[in-house]
């Protein structure tokens, strides 16, 4: 069985039926925007179901470039993912396997044992045992007498280098902060989109539910009609 077209008025092109789309079942604001780039788009005008998913997609683009100016990279991101219809998640999982050099490594491991109880119950056992060794072991003439210089030493040290390299491990937390932020905004943004999209959708759908109505009606008045005008013939 041959499959029943029609010719767009936007594009002159032959589509199914099953994609024709009425002016009057276009959302306001997205038929105002075709007809901006058609001016012959008129109310007894058809086009394609793709046809007008392109100029959604367009409208939404312009929409978000009037209300932020001009488009980050982010943006047009969220864009090409809502156009292409995959999943933003997917780009922050590969975003998460990014590997480490061995300084970042070494870097999160001195940071996690910096700050956990167990590096503060073994460097307390390491300070008393130092000071227990030198007092009552060397009765306090041994290596490191009082007032424990070279643990004083030792401690400066310590810290000294423990406090960059805590700090090169927080900022590359900060880093991950700052992307899941980014991610976290995109996702928002095209769950506005898609919100938009389906009010969209839902608007044309009823408005097709009721032209079929209307049809109905028609017939069946003109059934009714019918069936009087036998009745009286009678």
């Amino acid at each position: 069985m041959k499959t029943k077209t029609f010719i767009s008025d936007i594009s002159g092109k032959s589509f199914p039926l099953t994609e024709r789309i009425s002016s009057k079942a276009i959302r306001g604001s997205i038929l105002k925007y075709i007809q901006d780039a058609n001016p012959t788009f008129n109310e007894q005008s058809y086009l394609a179901n793709t046809e007008l998913n392109i100029f959604r997609e367009k409208y939404i683009t312009d929409y978000l470039t009037q209300e932020l100016g001009q488009l980050s990279t982010l943006e047009h991101k969220v864009i090409d993912s809502f156009q292409n219809h995959s999943i933003l998640t997917d780009n922050i999982e590969d975003d998460d396997k990014t590997v480490l050099t061995f300084g970042q490594k070494i870097a999160d491991k001195v940071a996690t044992f910096g700050g956990s109880w167990t590096f503060i119950l073994s460097f307390c056992s390491f300070l008393i045992i130092w000071i227990l060794v030198n007092v009552y072991w060397f009765h306090n003439q041994g290596f490191d007498p009082y007032p424990y210089i070279l643990l004083n030493l030792i401690l400066s040290c310590i810290a000294a280098l423990q406090a960059p390299v805590i700090m090169m491990s927080q900022n590359r937390q900060e880093e991950k902060d700052r992307m899941r932020a980014k991610n976290d905004y995109m996702i928002n943004l095209k769950s506005e989109l898609e919100i938009r999209m389906l009010h969209e959708k839902i608007d044309h759908l009823i408005m097709h539910q009721q032209e079929e109505l209307l049809e109905i009606q028609k017939v069946q008045i003109d059934m009714m009609e019918d069936i009087l005008q036998r009745v009286n013939q009678k």
